[in-house]
């Protein structure tokens, strides 16, 4: 959930959560978390541990995390390797391949010390927006470790056998007893954002050779209310826009109908098939008033080209944004992060 500009962290707290609004918070004041997380569980804050996953490169283990207005769904502490030998940068997983999920355990967080003994969980969805837990996450594999009282900490997870949808968004969470989430809800974007031991990576990479092949990706979709809402598809370049671009996106019939039911909203978009709809501008563009059903899971088509030769990578942030409980206001509820990249064929 990236909180809107108009209102500040704190009272979207209070609005959400209620009953734990106290251990929320802590953490978003900066108060004594350790206290606020640990109190009825018989725990004492000087036995409390805190290993982190980042959200971002600046995160420092805070939740929640400091930069409000950034992505929480691209950990930079989260990687897909081709092999048992950490990589450079994330790869896209090959069907049918065993990928390596490889992550970087940070120690010690804000709200506690000390050596930490837990389990390290990875899970796979379909990549996209919104994901609802824990009914839309498959275990990919689980690892028991103890971790060193400071500094990083490297792993992996092997994923064997990566299944046929072929583009993927991981969550991983250190469970430990000593280092107990502050709460859980149904939506992924509310535990990734004030649990510092939850982290989402949903990044993908497409090809930018030119001429280039127009590369397709699912999209999906969630709704974690107990009502039906509607939801927006938004474009956002991160830097500069990707220059030649073409994105289409390919509602589906259901969906398709439901958009033009509720007016056919948005900007920077023109239709350009019978359920089809082009991003005309995507340094701006919106598809809006998507109308999702509780425990619905629609997936979308992406498809991406560019008919221009890039010198260098371009990231494209397409962001589902929706209602937060009892909050008018819309808010990001999850993303990916598409890369163009030349090198890329």
């Amino acid at each position: 959930m990236r909180i809107a500009r108009t209102r500040p962290r704190p009272r979207v707290a209070r609005l959400l959560f209620g009953a734990v609004l106290t251990a929320i918070m802590a953490f978003a004041v900066g108060g004594t978390a350790a206290v606020a997380a640990d109190a009825g569980s018989g725990m004492s804050a000087n036995a409390r541990t805190d290993v982190y996953i980042r959200d971002i490169a600046s995160d420092t283990g805070f939740e929640p995390h400091g930069a409000i207005y950034s992505s929480f769904f691209n950990s930079p502490d989260i990687k897909i390797c081709p092999n048992a030998i950490e990589c450079a940068a994330s790869t896209n997983p090959v069907v049918g391949s065993t990928s390596y999920v490889f992550v970087k355990l940070n120690q010690h967080g804000p709200y506690g010390s000390g050596t930490s003994t837990g389990t390290l969980k990875a899970y796979y969805t379909t990549s996209g927006g919104a994901a609802n837990w824990p009914v839309h996450w498959t275990p990919i594999g689980a690892k028991p470790l103890v971790v060193a009282a400071s500094g990083v900490t490297t792993t992996s997870i092997a994923w064997n056998n990566v299944p046929s949808i072929g583009h993927f968004c991981l969550l991983l969470r250190w469970e430990s007893p000593t280092d107990p989430m502050l709460f859980e809800g149904t939506a992924t974007s509310i535990n990734t954002q004030y649990n510092n031991n939850i982290a989402w990576k949903n990044a993908n990479t497409v090809p930018a050779a030119t001429p280039g092949p127009i590369s397709v990706r699912p999209y999906a979709l969630a709704n974690a209310l107990d009502v039906p809402a509607k939801f927006d598809l938004a474009f956002r370049p991160l830097g500069e826009a990707v220059p030649g671009a073409k994105i289409v996106a390919d509602l589906g019939p259901e969906m398709f109908q439901r958009w033009r039911a509720a007016g056919a909203q948005g900007e920077g978009i023109r239709v350009v098939g019978n359920t089809s709809i082009q991003i005309v501008d995507p340094a701006k563009a919106q598809i809006k008033d998507l109308l999702i059903n509780p425990d619905e899971r629609p997936v979308l088509s992406l498809s991406f080209s560019t008919d221009q030769v890039l010198q260098r990578s371009y990231v494209l942030q397409v962001v589902q944004v929706g209602p937060a409980k009892e909050i008018g206001e819309k808010y990001d509820v999850g993303g990916v992060d598409y890369t163009f990249d030349p090198k890329v064929r």
